[in-house]
């Protein structure tokens, strides 16, 4: 599954209607209702602010609102976005300004998801995948190299501290844990290991 690191925000304009999509991450139901509420407030005048949203390790919380658009134009194709990028703890609002010209059922559909799309692609996402944190204490002068074999293997430092030693948070993906270890060993001889080590779910930058 994938998950929204930064909100993003995308507009586009269909026979004179003015869409404007505003992609967010959000951790619940009630916090997803917070911002629907704030965005409709935000484009009170606005004719729709049609939604979807989905929630769960696995995206099993799903909603949609066509908030007065035709049946099935607006929410759901907004949904069924979200659904095909795989990405959970997402809500999309799309408010939609009337421009005059009636679109159509095809329309409709086309345009909120043009507008989805474009939010999403202004959206900064990330890959949600098995991992660990943990941490290690070293020497200053292996610092540099500690760094260096890091950055080889795309490991994210979370947290440098300088005290008496180095030390060091990290976040490791499970497939690079054991080439990593090895390299440690290799490098310094075990006198660098990786202790307090939690599994839980992290999330890489696409």
């Amino acid at each position: 599954m994938k998950l929204v690191l930064e909100k993003g925000i995308g507009e586009i304009i269909e026979k004179k209607s003015r869409f404007i999509a505003h992609v967010l991450y959000i951790e619940n139901e009630e916090q997803a209702q917070e911002y629907i509420n704030k965005l409709k407030k935000k484009y009170w005048d606005a004719r729709h602010n049609c939604y979807a949203y989905v929630l769960g390790d696995k995206g099993e919380i799903q909603r949609f609102s066509d908030d007065g658009e035709p049946s099935g134009t607006a929410g759901k194709p907004i949904l069924d976005l979200i659904t095909s990028r795989e990405l959970t703890n997402c809500l999309v609002v799309v408010t939609r300004y009337f421009g005059g010209i009636l679109l159509g059922t095809g329309g409709l559909v086309r345009a909120y998801q043009g507008a989805t799309i474009e939010g999403l692609n202004n959206s900064v996402l990330g890959n949600l995948i098995d991992g660990i944190t943990g941490e290690m204490d070293f020497e200053y002068g292996n610092l540099s190299k500690v760094q260096y074999i890091c950055d080889n293997f795309g490991i994210d430092i979370q947290e440098t501290e300088y005290t008496e030693k180095v030390h060091m948070k990290l976040v490791i993906e499970n497939e690079k844990i054991d080439d990593f270890v090895q390299k440690l060993q290799n490098e310094f001889s075990g006198e660098i290991q990786i202790v307090n080590i939690v599994q839980q779910k992290i999330c890489k930058r696409i």
